[in-house]
């Protein structure tokens, strides 16, 4: 296979990097697009396989994230998306690195984090598009000889050739140009001395790029005073690492809760029943997102929110002492919890005493908890069940919270009646049951509970009017065209 030299790098008059594209990136950076969305990066920044990458001096955040790259061999302008991997001469592994210390400095364009010398490696070897199947490729990424990104492009948000027709709708894709489609789950900080491979091959292992290796070099010269100057937080550290743990930093308590559930889907996901919920998760895979086994004390009312989390122990004298009084976990996350939360509590399903009493669940309430979601008992049952905030929970139990239990910590990863529930899901809750709905694929579920539902609303109706469930439920070809026909006619009036 042709190798990329310095006469690929010439050619490319432009790079081209699509911001989010892999369903793992995408959980991780807790949004799904519904668009693909692009930056530039400067054709300066492309180098070769084996060439060391500085970490520029005063910078602290050098990330690194694997990519499969697309080489573009015809120009393409207005190209429909059938025809647009026939532009594509080849792909190959790249890696888009970047400074997080200076994304403060060009929100958006990434000009300055992104667009260094030598921050696009491209190779080694080129693998010709018409010898491949674009949507079987596999993409991995060594960060000291560990396997650190592992994907495939069989589930991407928006195929490659989604990709060259999008851009060719505004600019002139020439040949030569480069497309780098996106970094799965697993990109971090690289440091100097580090090596990051990445390697492209097709998923039978038949082609491969090999691997592009890129070393991280120590940069020696400081920023001059007349631009912007490095600096980070820890949030461009989690960013960066991932995670926080990742990162190295102690749990915050909002940290993972973010703005991922906005007032129009909270009015969609109180729209929609949680059987059909339940059953659009199913068909996703997910069997295991239903907390399960518990009472709640306001059966009336509908609940969804994002998940705060607190976990408690089994009882030990001595922990007890040091973690059991004053200002416990158990107050700080009731202390903590904010406008339209719920807080789920781990209680390993004991109900020999209560996790939750009046006077802290009406601390809750004032602090405009949605609910509480306790697997364990309620305390002062008469009086928590009389406030207008909902609490789920698994009996009642009159005795306190040292009998089985210490309180341990706040928003971390929990289980709660048999179900895993992490800081920013979003819990919908009601008569039925409690579902815990991973954010990332919220909006494009609600969506399809919602035609769900319409459809089974004209089920009923033809049910109704004393049609046989054979062939309608689940509709076939023949009642699908009169569900087409419902539909518009009730679209119209």
């Amino acid at each position: 296979m042709e190798q990329v030299n310095e006469d690929t790098l010439a050619a490319a008059r432009k790079v081209v990097a699509v911001h989010i594209n892999y369903p793992s990136r995408a959980a991780q950076r807790g949004r799904t697009p519904a668009q693909p969305s692009y930056f530039l990066k400067p054709s300066s920044s492309l180098s070769l396989s084996g060439s060391p990458v500085e970490r520029p001096a005063g910078c602290e955040l050098l990330g690194y994230e694997g990519e499969i790259a697309l080489v573009i061999g015809k120009a393409a302008r207005r190209v429909g998306i059938e025809d647009a991997w026939s532009h594509v001469a080849a792909v190959t592994a790249s890696n888009d690195l970047g400074v997080y210390d200076l994304r403060w400095a060009d929100k958006g364009s990434n000009v300055r984090s992104k667009g260094g010398d030598g921050f696009t490696p491209v190779g080694p070897a080129l693998i010709p598009a018409d010898a491949v199947d674009p949507a079987r490729l596999r993409l991995r990424t060594w960060h000291n000889g560990d396997v650190v990104q592992d994907d495939t492009t069989e589930d991407l948000l928006f195929p490659f050739a989604r990709l060259v027709a999008d851009l060719s709708q505004l600019l002139t894709l020439q040949e030569g140009d480069i497309i780098l489609t996106g970094t799965p789950a697993g990109a971090s900080v690289a440091k100097p001395g580090d090596v990051v491979e990445v390697e492209v091959s097709t998923l039978d292992g038949g082609l491969t790029t090999g691997r592009l290796v890129t070393t991280i070099e120590e940069g020696t010269t400081p920023f001059a005073d007349f631009g912007a100057r490095p600096k980070v937080d820890d949030l461009q550290r989690e960013e960066a690492y991932g995670s926080r743990e990742a990162a190295g930093l102690a749990p915050e308590a909002t940290a993972a809760v973010g703005p991922v559930l906005s007032p129009e889907l909270k009015a969609k996901l109180e729209s929609v029943a949680t059987a059909t919920l339940s059953s659009q998760m199913r068909k996703r895979g997910l069997n295991n997102v239903s907390i399960d086994g518990l009472q709640g004390t306001r059966p009336d009312r509908k609940v969804v929110g994002l998940a705060r989390t607190l976990r408690y122990v089994p009882n030990r004298e001595d922990l007890f002492k040091t973690h059991g009084g004053g200002f416990n976990a158990q107050k700080r996350a009731i202390d903590s919890v904010n406008e339209g939360e719920v807080l789920v509590m781990e209680a390993r399903g004991e109900r020999g005493t209560g996790t939750v009493g009046d006077i802290l669940a009406l601390r809750a309430q004032v602090r405009g908890a949605a609910a509480i979601i306790t697997d364990g008992g309620v305390r002062d049952f008469t009086a928590v069940a009389g406030l207008e905030m909902p609490t789920w929970f698994a009996n009642p139990h009159p005795a306190v919270l040292g009998r089985r239990h210490v309180p341990w910590d706040t928003d971390i990863t929990v289980a709660c009646g048999g179900a895993t529930v992490q800081p920013g899901d979003i819990i919908v809750a009601d008569a039925d049951g409690i579902l815990v709905i991973p954010p990332a694929i919220a909006e494009e579920l609600v969506d399809d509970c919602i035609r769900q539902e319409k459809e089974e609303a004209f089920i009923f109706e033809m049910v109704k009017q004393g049609n046989s469930v054979d062939g309608l439920y689940p509709m076939n070809a023949e009642w699908q065209a009169k569900y087409k026909e419902w539909e518009a006619g009730n679209a119209h009036g």
